[in-house]
């Protein structure tokens, strides 16, 4: 079995910043890409930034140039660095990651059990 546990979601004012950590625990073998999600009730969950375990990076338009997404391969940890922060970045945030666990032949998805961050005007 496989956790994830996130830490690092708070209540900031508008231009500050934030660090999101989630650490992959458990029956791990192999970690493939890892990614932050973020939802705000009645929306759907939306891919904010991923990474390959080569760190390859993507990110979605509105947080372009203010997120920054790595990971420790060797802990099995994502990050979510995130500066200038607005108040439509408030939401819940989720880590995802794509798991292969010892003794499996191919890869699963697990999930945090969700952040809080709220950015005040």
């Amino acid at each position: 079995q496989v956790q994830l546990v996130e830490s690092g979601g708070s209540l900031v004012q508008a231009g500050g910043s934030l660090m999101l950590s989630c650490a992959a625990v458990g029956n791990i073998f192999w970690i493939n890409d890892m990614a932050w999600y973020r939802q705000t009730p009645g929306k759907q969950r939306e891919l904010v930034a991923a990474i390959t375990r080569r760190a390859r990076t993507n990110y979605i338009d509105s947080v372009k140039g203010r997120f920054t997404i790595s990971r420790d391969n060797a802990e099995n940890v994502v990050y979510l660095q995130m500066n200038s922060l607005k108040p439509e970045d408030t939401a819940v945030y989720y880590c995802n990651a794509d798991v292969i666990e010892r003794g499996a032949n191919i890869p699963s998805p697990y999930w945090g059990q969700g952040t809080q961050v709220t950015v005040s005007s």
